[in-house]
């Protein structure tokens, strides 16, 4: 079939459907360079921030610098470096933060809801972490999130991690590499849902935490400060309570197997 236009040229019905189709197709986004993502901050202002939703950030160094309140939603940062940054108050739902570097990375009231971490470096040695090189992620939103990382000594309090999967894989062997939050501060934290299976929570604080239906079997819970969490529900079997602060727990006659945890007698009621 061939269609004739004005001037009696000749085109090929098939192209021309071709073309309409490009056209209509939206185009790929073409990965973002510092220097774009740099002078998109400097123009930005606190009623008009930065969008970087769906962006391709994939191995920037972006340290040192303030995306406070930006929208990175959907944005793929695999193995960017985000030390220092500042992303309070950033939009990070569903983004991709995988091998990210966030020592020193300020997320306090980000939303981090349904994101990726797996397998973050937030210190530089993984031997004798250093606390002033620890992220914050204080009143963040993450829920729903995916962590797998060794975060042991980092502010969390106030954050949301309900229905976080943050313990062992089907499969995966038990690590303090990707499964460490010890000494972790998340006094009133939300972590209802959460699949703690198999973490490291020993001298955490989980002090007034919502712990309600938390998946915390096998994990250790030495010397944790729980004090006036709320448990019910939760699955303490086989869960480490060495040590473990339970005053004035709330539910914890409605927990799910906690005559098979280890230690019980000698966690303080």
């Amino acid at each position: 079939m061939r269609l004739r236009t004005g001037r009696r040229r000749s085109i090929d019905a098939g192209a021309v459907l071709a073309l309409l189709l490009a056209a209509a197709s939206p185009a790929v986004a073409e990965p973002l360079t510092l220097k774009q993502v740099s002078q998109a901050l400097v123009k930005a202002t606190p009623g008009n921030p930065p969008d970087f939703s769906d962006a391709e950030l994939i191995g920037l160094d972006l340290s040192d610098l303030d995306f406070k309140g930006a929208k990175l939603v959907g944005a793929d940062l695999l193995g960017a470096n985000l030390s220092r940054a500042n992303l309070s108050g950033a939009d990070l739902s569903g983004a991709k933060l995988d091998r990210v570097t966030i020592t020193r990375t300020n997320f306090a009231g980000a939303n981090l809801s349904d994101a990726s971490l797996f397998d973050v470096a937030a210190y530089s040695t993984t031997e004798f972490p250093r606390p002033e090189e620890a992220p914050n992620f204080e009143g963040a939103d993450l829920s729903g999130t995916d962590i797998q990382a060794r975060l042991p000594g980092v502010n969390m309090r106030g954050a949301d991690l309900s229905d976080a999967h943050m313990g062992l894989k089907r499969g995966q062997l038990k690590s303090p590499i990707w499964h460490d939050f010890s000494g972790c501060d998340l006094t009133g934290a939300k972590l209802r849902n959460t699949d703690l299976h198999g973490v490291h929570l020993q001298f955490t604080k989980l002090v007034g935490a919502d712990l309600t239906g938390a998946n915390l079997h096998v994990a250790d819970l030495s010397h944790a400060d729980l004090s006036g969490a709320d448990l019910t529900g939760a699955d303490l079997s086989g869960a480490d309570l060495d040590g473990a602060i339970l005053r004035d727990v709330k539910g914890l006659n409605e927990t799910k197997g906690l005559e098979d945890a280890k230690n019980r007698d000698k966690a303080v009621y």
